[in-house]
């Protein structure tokens, strides 16, 4: 038994690492996210209603096998729950096992099974390096962020007292004047609908619009875009060092080659000095 056991915990563990497997499960959640969106369509699909139906428990029923041959391929079972993006895969998919046909369920079902799409970010290697360079940019993200909301208070607090008789609408209070930045920052029509009805009463302000301007969309956007290539580039570094190839595997290789033919040449050197004695 333990035998036959091995046996097929080997053909699992073949079929998860196969690049058709990989890519008929991808392509499974493609035509998932293709049925979610032929949902919203309910006059135009509602000939095929029944065929939809039938087609989604298809998937479904292919996502909890999928799931199954995963957990099977592990040789202890906890060992699959280890993994974050198995986890978030089997919540997903034990997600999607809430039955269409319940009116009372019907609405959560579907918000639940619009979630299948996020699989693709487990499936693809690249994707979830992005995904896990975006959270691990966050925390310094947050501190660029924080300085971006004092310039923005700063601003607008400036803003409010100078501007407030040109149009109450966006310098009234400092939480219509940030809000009225965050149009400037963003470059949506802010220089017909801001910079110019303000430079008709004072000429001078263009100052403040373009100081501003420089500031975040020059300065802190760029920063915010470096902290996040920061990590990327080494989320990307620890993923060739975990394969096992691109350049920084090599050049780790060659170190860990200087380190051990260093630490012969020391040990010879010392023999050679016992001898010497």
């Amino acid at each position: 038994m333990s035998a036959s056991f091995e046996t097929w915990r080997d053909r699992f563990e073949r079929l998860r690492a196969h690049k058709a497997f990989e890519l008929t499960v991808i392509t499974i959640i493609v035509v998932s996210a293709l049925l979610i969106g032929a949902k919203t369509y309910e006059e135009e699909v509602s000939p095929f209603q029944e065929w939809l139906l039938l087609l989604d428990t298809a998937v479904t029923v292919f996502f909890l096998v999928e799931i199954l041959i995963r957990m099977a391929a592990e040789k202890r079972l906890r060992d699959f729950f280890k993994r974050g993006w198995n986890v978030f895969d089997f919540l997903i998919v034990t997600a999607s096992l809430i039955p269409l046909d319940d009116s009372e369920m019907v609405l959560l079902a579907r918000l639940l099974r619009i979630f299948r799409v996020l699989r693709l970010v487990s499936m693809i290697p690249e994707l979830r390096m992005l995904i896990a360079a975006l959270f691990k940019s966050i925390p310094r993200m947050g501190y660029v962020a924080l300085l971006m909301f004092i310039i923005f208070y700063i601003y607008g607090a400036i803003g409010s007292f100078l501007f407030a008789s040109v149009d109450e609408k966006l310098w009234g209070n400092i939480s219509l004047a940030m809000l009225t930045l965050f149009q400037v920052a963003t470059f949506e029509s802010w220089a017909t609908a801001v910079l110019y009805p303000t430079m008709e009463h004072y000429p001078y302000a263009w100052i403040y619009f373009l100081t501003f301007i420089f500031l975040n969309a020059f300065i802190f956007l760029n920063m915010m875009i470096g902290i996040v290539l920061d990590v990327m580039q080494k989320e990307s570094i620890q993923v060739q060092l975990e394969s096992g190839e691109g350049e920084a595997a090599e050049l780790h290789g060659l170190r860990n080659d200087v380190r051990a033919l260093s630490d012969q040449l020391a040990r010879m050197e010392a023999m050679l000095g016992r001898r010497g004695e």
